[in-house]
């Protein structure tokens, strides 16, 4: 098998795998559908409300995109002057580790009502506050562990502090900046559902699960879950593929 088809098949076969378990343990346990859900049961939800998965879907997509895509350009933008400044990550540090301290399920109240109706920018800025962190964290980890030499070196050449970050450090960081924004990907899905669940603005998978929970449709909300999956899986692999065109060189892996 080569190794472009041992990606594709291993990862559907361990979703096989774990549908039939699932399947199995709900049929063992003797479980109703008011308790728990089985894959069976999933998909007549998925095509009964087809039409609101594909609107609501595509709103916590791009929502969730739009966000993760400002904490990438906010969380670079701090992980650069934390990695270039040993002052600004005494200073910065604290103050990023204790905001991403709290929980983020209190915070979203706080923001729904701070902007009451501005229902895209409130699911926007939660899934960005949710996702910057890795992302500032990795790169200024990434920048703060230059070896010195290499700028030393290029200084002594003439070379400019963007040349320096430009030639050394940014190839450097790229693994690390690819791996936290992998991270992210999934996070700011986290921060978008809260936004849609806590604020009822009636837009969203977040949206779509509260209407089944209200109505007591556990296949329903079971179906949000795994639309959310899908679309968390699907964003974590638009970033593997980012990743493999500007930082493939990284790739050590092994058939």
């Amino acid at each position: 098998m080569t190794d472009r088809w041992r990606k594709i098949v291993v990862p559907l076969a361990a979703i096989v795998i774990f549908l039939i378990a699932w399947e199995w343990l709900v049929w063992f346990m003797a479980w109703p559908r008011y308790k728990m859900a089985a894959p069976s049961d999933i998909w007549p939800a998925f095509w009964r409300f087809r039409h609101l998965f594909l609107e609501y879907g595509w709103q916590t997509l791009w929502r969730t995109v739009v966000g993760l895509c400002l904490a990438v350009v906010v969380g670079t933008a701090f992980g650069m002057i934390m990695g270039f400044s040993r002052t600004m990550r005494d200073a910065l540090y604290p103050l990023l580790v204790g905001f991403n301290a709290v929980p983020k399920a209190t915070v979203v109240p706080v923001i729904a009502l701070m902007f009451v109706g501005q229902h895209d920018f409130n699911t926007i800025l939660i899934a960005f506050l949710i996702s910057f962190f890795p992302i500032s964290v990795s790169v200024a980890i990434g920048l703060s562990t230059l070896e010195p030499e290499y700028r030393d070196i290029l200084r002594s050449l003439g070379a400019s502090r963007f040349t320096i970050f430009r030639k050394i450090a940014l190839p450097k960081t790229l693994p690390e900046f690819f791996g936290a924004t992998k991270v992210a990907a999934t996070l700011a899905f986290i921060g978008t559902n809260l936004m849609e669940i806590v604020e009822p603005h009636g837009r969203g998978l977040g949206h779509l699960f509260n209407s089944g929970k209200i109505s007591a449709d556990y296949p329903l909300m079971f179906a949000v879950l795994i639309a959310l999956a899908f679309l968390g899986i699907l964003l974590y692999y638009a970033v593997v593929i980012l990743e493999r065109i500007f930082a493939g060189w990284a790739d050590r892996s092994t058939a």
